[in-house]
């Protein structure tokens, strides 16, 4: 542990040279289209920069466009005035495509500023299908998650086109979601547009990351207002993003196969994490990293004895949309960062 704790500390000042760029004003941006600059957040500490950064030049909808849905089905959009993305990433995606002023509600995880001012009329998994439907739109976009699965099917059958995204996993799925995205809105060559420069960031972000002996990083899912506790295995949506900062996924590694298992002092053991990841939220539902480190079983792992806690606001850490590179930016910065106890 004192060797990797070594190598922690080394690595900080490869890490503090990452350069920061928070643009996203507006529908224009300085990013370059051969080496774009990184436009996140990436000095440990630092939280991902809270607005998208739009593509330079906004498309020209071409419509009516027919396209498949994750769920099999065909959509044929006729026109894409009046958009409601059912998730804070899918708004992201639209967003980001140049095409934000179509958008005319937001989820409650959609928390970027130039979202901001829109009315808030679904939470994800709550979806209410009179007030989507109260505001006229043209096109609905949700995730294969997105329920209950009732509302969406009101939504159809009120004959609103309804196109869905396969729920992100993980890196490889950014430029798979705004290309499904783009291509039902009109605009297929932005979509490629935008995934090129996704890639190329995420690209950049990860030839940042320090090389060496690999920390072990556990995420932890935290509502401490519910007393929910989770450690993340292997279908968890992080280990993608943990593994592109140069770490090993702990749960994971310690052989938990499922997406969530309840936190048990022997979990923990068993996975024994350098550090752990978790949404900002999560952590202040618990009182912080003094109220994290009291959980059963934290305190004993190497990650609670040095208080290396990585937090990621709860609304991008697991998007993976335009704004990853970002994330894994702020993951990196926060997970070799000399001074990773707070």
């Amino acid at each position: 542990m004192r060797r990797l704790r070594n190598r922690l500390a080394g690595a900080a000042l490869s890490v503090l040279a990452l350069t920061v760029t928070a643009t996203g004003c507006g529908g224009s941006s300085e990013a370059s289209s051969g080496s774009p600059p990184p436009s996140g957040a990436a000095t440990a500490g630092q939280t991902v920069a809270n607005r998208v950064e739009p593509l330079e030049r906004r498309p020209a909808p071409r419509l009516p466009a027919t396209v498949r849905s994750a769920d099999g089905e065909k959509v044929t959009v006729e026109k894409a005035e009046r958009v409601v993305p059912l998730s804070g990433s899918l708004s992201e995606i639209v967003f980001t495509l140049g095409l934000g002023d179509r958008v005319v509600a937001r989820d409650v995880t959609a928390t970027f500023a130039q979202a901001a001012g829109l009315p808030v009329v679904t939470r994800g998994h709550d979806v209410s299908a009179e007030s989507v439907l109260s505001l006229r739109p043209d096109l609905v976009i949700a995730e294969t998650t997105t329920g209950p699965a009732e509302a969406v099917d009101q939504i159809r059958a009120a004959g609103i086109p309804v196109l869905l995204v396969a729920a992100a996993r993980g890196l490889d799925d950014v430029g798979t979601r705004i290309r499904a995205v783009a291509g039902a809105l009109g605009v297929p060559a932005a979509g490629q547009e935008l995934t090129r420069r996704s890639e190329q960031r995420i690209e950049a972000a990860r030839t940042d990351v320090p090389h060496g002996e690999k920390p072990r990083v556990a995420f932890l899912y935290l509502r401490g207002s519910a007393s929910v506790y989770l450690i993340g295995g292997a279908d968890s949506g992080a280990g993608s993003l943990i593994e592109a900062a140069g770490a090993v996924d702990a749960g994971a590694a310690s052989g938990l196969d499922k997406d969530f298992t309840a936190i048990t002092s022997e979990a923990l053991v068993k996975a024994a994490p350098d550090a752990i990841l978790v949404m900002s939220k999560g952590l202040e539902s618990v009182g912080g990293v003094d109220g994290l480190v009291k959980i059963p079983g934290v305190a004993q792992t190497p990650a609670g004895l040095d208080r290396r806690i990585v937090s990621v606001e709860d609304g991008v850490l697991l998007n993976y949309g335009p704004r990853t590179d970002q994330v894994l930016r702020s993951v990196v910065a926060q997970l070799y960062s000399e001074d990773g106890a707070r």
